[in-house]
């Protein structure tokens, strides 16, 4: 008899979290454990997904894994090219869907503009929020979400963000908006119905942004950062596009000249240095 793909996919998770230790992956280590390897809640925390959702995926509930999950959890159970390759084939996907590198995906015109900003924070985005690039400053902007490659994981899942941002029920409510915009514009986008359906299960915040209806695109806005390293950081927010990547927009937070937020930028372009 076939084994089902989903219980295939079930079987390698186990297997391979079973061989890596809590030390190998920065993780502390002794304590008695009932079984060998990492835990279902560590590998979720590495690979930024709800310890829910993780434990779906072993267990077959969740048959629709997008690439950018599957990529995520193939980097924190250390799988090489092969056993990667491997990983997304039991789980129904192209190996090619989600290269190792983000910036792969991103349209040459978007990395121009991304490297022309070398004094502001700058990232480029997919249509479900994913990080796919970022500059320097953006890097040491995001340093205390690291781990987590989207930015609505980051808003309903990670505690930190009601910290780091200050007006966090409006940076949220926006981005859901603009969530829900996306996934009218692409409906087929498995990354996007798959990010909706984990966080309407796991955030009664996002299910009540969700399910207001509000549709909004990400336009010019304001954002103020608590940074643990620097401090209040204030920026003004642009999204550029580009017509040919649908769905992929840059955004770039500058600081008012001469201000402490300046200064606090400078800094963290210094850090990632």
């Amino acid at each position: 008899m076939t084994t089902p793909a989903f219980n295939q996919l079930g079987d390698f998770l186990r297997a391979r979290r079973s061989r890596i230790e809590p030390t190998d992956v920065g993780l502390p280590g002794g304590g008695a454990r009932r079984v060998a390897g990492l835990r279902r809640e560590e590998v979720a925390v590495l690979a930024g997904v709800s310890s829910d959702y993780f434990a779906r995926l072993e267990q077959g509930r969740e048959t629709n894994p997008s690439p950018q999950v599957i990529s995520a959890i193939g980097r924190a159970l250390q799988l090489d090219t092969d056993a990667r390759g491997h990983l997304f084939r039991i789980a129904g996907l192209n190996p090619s869907m989600a290269p190792e590198s983000g910036r792969t995906l991103v349209h040459p015109a978007l990395l121009e503009l991304l490297d022309a900003f070398p004094a502001s924070a700058a990232y480029v985005l997919s249509p479900s929020f994913d990080v796919l690039a970022t500059n320097p400053i953006a890097v040491a902007l995001l340093w205390p979400f690291a781990g987590t490659q989207n930015m609505v994981r980051v808003l309903f899942t990670d505690p930190e963000s009601r910290a780091i941002f200050t007006e966090w029920s409006m940076v949220a409510s926006s981005t859901v908006s603009a969530l829900r915009l996306n996934s009218g514009l692409y409906p087929d986008d498995r990354s996007i119905s798959s990010l909706v359906a984990e966080m309407l299960e796991v955030s009664d915040e996002f299910r009540g942004f969700w399910e207001s209806q509000v549709v909004s695109g990400l336009t010019r806005a304001y954002k103020v950062f608590q940074h643990p390293g620097v401090g209040r950081i204030e920026l003004t927010y642009q999204t550029f596009d580009v017509h040919d990547a649908p769905g992929q927009q840059l955004l770039v937070g500058t600081a008012v000249p001469g201000s402490q937020s300046a200064e606090s930028l400078a800094f963290l372009a210094a850090m990632a240095d």
